[in-house]
């Protein structure tokens, strides 16, 4: 389905661009999912609409099949700042986490409440974890839910593709950053 609005309080919610993260990730899709993001940021902030950052600083317990758990080592200094690209901006909110959901034990659902969002625009890293959770969330939360897959990605590109494909068109509107940023041109 295309994007067919920007809710007048709608908000950006950008996913786990950190330090410790997007270094690590020099693919095009990375590199390119880092630029919209950024893009985006700056047209929510010029329409005086929300940017919600969200860092991630743990995982949960619980063993998986991939080995993958919270454990005792702490990342190193600065993994889990924000990069600089998104020139964070004291008008911005951020939002840490400790699970895949931006929405898990942060607060981040009174926030945007309090701001009277009805609408989020969700991007950043993984397509598959992160983004996705997140997604899956502010869709159980009744809120519409807009997907800019340009400026979101993953690893896996499988993953990605998956997401955007199959699992995104059931939690909401995917677009590019170019069509949302056009559609907030038409309602402002």
């Amino acid at each position: 389905m295309p994007l067919t609005t920007i809710d007048p309080v709608s908000a950006l919610v950008v996913v786990d661009l950190q330090k410790g993260l997007v270094p690590a990730l020099t693919d095009d899709p990375i590199t390119t999912a880092v630029k919209q993001a950024t893009h985006l940021a700056t047209e929510f902030r010029r329409h005086g609409l929300p940017v919600v950052l969200v860092n991630v600083t743990g995982r949960p317990r619980g063993r998986t099949d991939t080995g993958r758990s919270a454990n005792s080592v702490a990342p190193p200094a600065g993994w889990a700042d924000l990069i600089d690209e998104l020139d964070v901006q004291p008008t911005d909110h951020l939002i840490t986490k400790r699970r895949r959901s931006a929405f898990h034990d942060t607060g981040l659902d009174t926030l945007l409440r309090d701001l009277g969002v009805t609408q989020v625009v969700l991007c950043g890293i993984a397509t598959g974890s992160g983004v996705e959770s997140t997604a899956r969330s502010a869709s159980d939360h009744g809120y519409h839910v807009v997907l800019a897959t340009d400026a979101m990605g993953d690893p896996d590109a499988e993953a990605h593709r998956h997401s955007v494909e199959r699992v995104f068109p059931k939690l909401g509107e995917t677009a590019t950053t170019a069509e949302v940023v056009d559609m907030m041109e038409g309602t402002r």
